[in-house]
Order: C-alpha cells, then sequence, then structure tokens
C-alpha cells in the first residue's frame, strides 16, 4: 500500500489537481485502494500548495463519477439474468435472493445511491445494482455526484486542515467500515443459514416471477 501511495503522491504533484480525480476513479474501480487514504493525501498535497482546494474536491467528485460510472455500465452489461444464473450456481444462494435485492433497489434507488456513496465499504458497490436495474442515466449521475461531492469534500478538507497528520483520517473511518462490513457478513450467514435450513428440510425456496 505504500507504494502506492507513493505513486498517487507522484500523480498528484506532477499533473496537478487532475491526478486527483484519477486516484479517485481508481479507487472507486478498484476498493482494495480505500478513499478515507486517497482523499486525505490529496488534502494535504493541496495545503502544499499543488493545487486547490476547490480544484481537489471537484477533480475528486468528478473522478468518483467517472468511476462510478464504469461499474454501472458494468452492471447494466452483466444483467439480471446472467446475475441470477450465476447466484443459481453458488452453494446456499438463489436467483430469489437477487431478483429480491433488484427489487429493493428499484424501490430505494435513489436513496441508496446517494447514501451508499456516504458509507465506507459500500460506496464502489452501490454503482452495480444501479447499472442491472437500469436506473436513469442523468438520476444516477446526480445522486451520485451529490453523495460523492460530501464525502470527498469531508476527507479532503480533513486532510488539509491536519496537514502532515492527514494519515489520522483513515483511524476514524476505519470503525465504521469494519461496522459495516460485519454487517454484510451477518447478511451473508443469515442467508446461507436459511438456505441451508430450507435444504436440510427438503423445503424448495419459492420462485419470485421475474418483474
Amino acid at each position: 500500500m505504500e507504494a502506492v501511495l507513493d505513486w498517487l503522491v507522484l500523480v498528484m504533484r506532477t499533473i496537478g489537481s487532475p491526478g486527483v480525480g484519477l486516484a479517485t476513479a481508481l479507487e472507486t474501480v478498484f476498493p482494495p485502494i480505500p478513499s478515507e487514504l486517497v482523499l486525505p493525501l490529496s488534502g494535504y498535497t493541496a495545503s502544499q500548495g499543488h493545487y486547490s482546494l476547490v480544484a481537489a474536491i471537484a477533480w475528486a467528485t468528478a473522478g468518483s463519477l467517472a468511476g462510478a460510472l464504469v461499474l454501472y455500465w458494468l452492471g447494466a452489461a452483466w444483467g439480471l439474468d446472467r446475475l441470477c444464473a450465476l447466484a443459481d450456481r453458488i452453494p446456499l444462494m438463489h436467483a430469489d435472493d437477487v431478483r429480491k435485492a433488484v427489487e429493493w433497489f428499484r424501490r430505494h434507488g435513489r436513496a441508496a445511491v446517494f447514501l451508499g456513496r456516504l458509507v465506507p465499504g459500500v460506496r464502489s458497490l452501490v454503482s452495480i445494482p444501479a447499472g442491472v436495474d437500469r436506473m436513469p442515466l442523468w438520476t444516477f449521475c446526480l445522486y451520485t455526484t451529490a453523495g460523492s461531492l460530501l464525502w470527498n469534500a469531508a476527507l479532503i478538507l480533513a486532510g488539509y486542515e491536519l496537514g502532515e497528520q492527514w494519515h489520522l483520517v483513515e483511524a476514524y473511518v476505519d470503525p465504521a467500515s469494519n461496522v459495516v462490513y460485519a454487517l454484510v457478513v451477518l447478511v451473508i450467514v443469515v442467508i446461507a443459514a436459511r438456505r441451508l435450513r430450507q435444504r436440510l428440510s427438503g423445503e424448495q425456496p419459492r420462485s419470485t416471477p421475474p418483474q
């Protein structure tokens, strides 16, 4: 990770604020590069005079939208039928799980996209069901931009104010990330346990007709 951060610093210092957009697009598409490191680092680099704070926030938000659109189009290209077929091949999973998740997203899609951009561990993934559900592109862009702007501005400002202590931001964001990951694991365990109980009892999950 240290090598990645060194490369990001080099990019930001070499090409300026567009480098912030590039770094943010990469962390959106590749979640192992955490935004809680990239964004405060870009704020710290701005505090050293390599670019302005406003430019950092603007380019970061543009990068977030670009990365989210990549995942949106991947979800749209993959489609519901392929996801359902994949779920049927995974032990203790069922196509109905995917259909119910997409149906839930269809009812709460705007809030899910906006709030999802503010939740560590969910920020990137929320774009995929939006693509699967073919959420109107302008709606997706609007709510993604709004949520990303809030998240990016908060973390970049924190890095800007903390200066050389920018890395402390991660210490505050990490506990929230861990809670989200724990909840995701809990949901997976509950679903798997329910499927296992149905199989052991000889029951077949009821099929939900596609919408």
